[in-house]
């Protein structure tokens, strides 16, 4: 998750909750959702650092998706060559 800068200046920070089991033996549940924090956060100037827009996050997706079928295509590609050098 990533700390998203929205155009009005606000940030979604990733926040983790983890519950504590109501009775022995029950799992915790675990969620991960976004807080928004503003200029007045003590936190707000290091994460604003670190911030993307959501446009430049959606530019990283589309380019992890490109990159992904490119690799899938030269996996698949070195496997039929593997078969072919095997049989």
């Amino acid at each position: 998750m990533y700390v998203i800068r929205l155009p009005d200046g606000t940030l979604r920070v990733p926040h983790s909750v983890l519950s504590e089991p109501a009775e022995a033996g029950e799992g915790r549940i675990i969620a991960d959702a976004y807080v928004e924090i503003g200029p007045g956060d003590p936190d707000y100037d290091r994460l604003l650092r670190e911030s993307l827009t959501e446009e430049e996050l959606e530019d990283r997706r589309r380019r992890w998706r490109d990159e992904d079928a490119d690799l899938l295509r030269r996996f698949e590609e070195w496997k039929a060559d593997d078969a072919e050098d095997q049989g």
